[in-house]
């Protein structure tokens, strides 16, 4: 698996995660803080694709995942 498919993975995973946590209606409901989270990531996904700067990916190199071989 690849750095990029990673980080979606995290980020989708995530994304998910939080919102069945932070809204009162979801049967897993632990406090509106996790709303917050789920912006924060959103975030940083925008702050990736603008500036194509991913701290996530910058570990997972560091960690020795590969990165997606350019076409």
């Amino acid at each position: 698996m690849t750095v990029e498919r990673l980080i979606h993975v995290f980020a989708g995973s995530f994304i998910l995660l939080s919102l069945a946590l932070g809204i009162e209606a979801s049967p897993l409901y632990v406090s509106p803080w996790w709303l917050a989270f789920t912006a924060f990531v959103g975030a940083n996904l925008l702050q990736y694709g603008v500036t194509n700067v991913c701290p996530l990916g910058w570990i997972l190199g560091k960690l020795g995942v590969p990165s997606a071989c350019p076409r």
